[in-house]
């Protein structure tokens, strides 16, 4: 049996942690952004980790990580 091929367009849009959490930008951040209130716009510059349903997804995707 072969080897399990990477979804590339999901390996550049996380990044896997030491203690194997996953980390993602937050979405909805590149552009209609001047309608938001301040508060939203800090928001949404902090990485956000994935709940483990989504991980447990992301991980078939990203084998060798």
């Amino acid at each position: 049996m072969g080897k399990i091929k990477t979804i590339k367009a999901v390996a550049k849009r996380i990044k896997i942690t030491k203690t194997n959490k996953i980390i993602k930008k937050a979405a909805g951040q590149n552009h209609f952004n001047s309608r938001e209130t301040g508060k939203t716009t800090r928001q949404k510059r902090n990485h956000n980790t994935v709940g483990q349903a989504t991980a447990q997804n992301i991980n078939k995707f990203v084998p060798y990580n």
